[in-house]
Parts: C-alpha cells; sequence; structure tokens
C-alpha cells in the first residue's frame, strides 16, 4: 500500500482552473502525475452524474475546479455547482464512500502555484484514505443515471 499511486480524475473550469494548470505546465511547476484533467466549460455545467460514473468507472478521487465564487464567466456557475456539489459529497458519504475521495477548488487562471500545491494535497489526502477498489461494489451498485 505505500507503493500505492490514486487515479485522480479533475474537470477544470475552462476559464479559471484550467488556465491555472496550463500556467503550472508552461511554468515548469512539477505537481503530480496521477491527475487526469478534463475541461469543462464551467464547474456549473458540471453534472454529478459525471463524478458518480467516474468513481464507477474506477477512479480513486475526483477534483472539480472552478473560477473563485463571484468571478464565474457565467455569472454565477460556480455557486450553483457549491450547493450541488456538497449534496453530492454529503450522498456518497451516506452510502460509505469516503468524502476525502471528493475535492473541490476555487483557483482562478493566475494562480498557478495554488493549482500546484492543491494538486499535491488532494494526490496525498487521496493516497490516505487508499484505493477505491473495495468502494467500487458500493459504487457499481448505484443505479447508472440516465
Amino acid at each position: 500500500m505505500s507503493n500505492f499511486e490514486p487515479k485522480i480524475l479533475a474537470f477544470l473550469c475552462n476559464w479559471c482552473s484550467y488556465g491555472a494548470a496550463d500556467l503550472a505546465g508552461v511554468s515548469r511547476m512539477e505537481y503530480p502525475a496521477n491527475i487526469r484533467v478534463i475541461r469543462v466549460p464551467c464547474s456549473g455545467s458540471m453534472s454529478p452524474k459525471f463524478i458518480l460514473e467516474a468513481f464507477r468507472q474506477g477512479v480513486d478521487g475526483v477534483w472539480v475546479s472552478g473560477c473563485h465564487p463571484g468571478d464565474c464567466h457565467y455569472i454565477s456557475g460556480n455557486l450553483y455547482a457549491r450547493r450541488r456539489f456538497q449534496l453530492l459529497k454529503n450522498l456518497l458519504e451516506y452510502i460509505g464512500i469516503e468524502p476525502e475521495r471528493l475535492h473541490f477548488t476555487w483557483i482562478s487562471s493566475a494562480e498557478a502555484g495554488r493549482f500546484q500545491e492543491k494538486a499535491k494535497q488532494i494526490v496525498e489526502a487521496v493516497k490516505k484514505v487508499g484505493p477505491a477498489n473495495e468502494k467500487k461494489k458500493l459504487i457499481k451498485e448505484l443505479k447508472p443515471i440516465a
């Protein structure tokens, strides 16, 4: 278990968090290679179904990141996301999935250092809870959402 390297899927807002990841990359800032990025138009456009499906497909952790509250390019998309994902986190905890597997952050496109630091923190938090293999059964028992 000491050599466990988690698979983390990151859904990043096109306008802010993805820009921070890009800036971190071109600035040659190192962050863990455990993270696979999917660029989304806005964190508010993220359906909880995507997160459930990611867990169902076997990732060990999910990270959703968007613009800072009040700075959303789509006015209030990130405020909707914050409420929606707090409910989802409570649901996952209720069914037995550790809350440390799901992370939400708000990072602007100029905060490459913050992106790097959060990436390291999230990988460490998911490493502490271990592989999701034993949780896959709980997640697969959830009915797929159409």
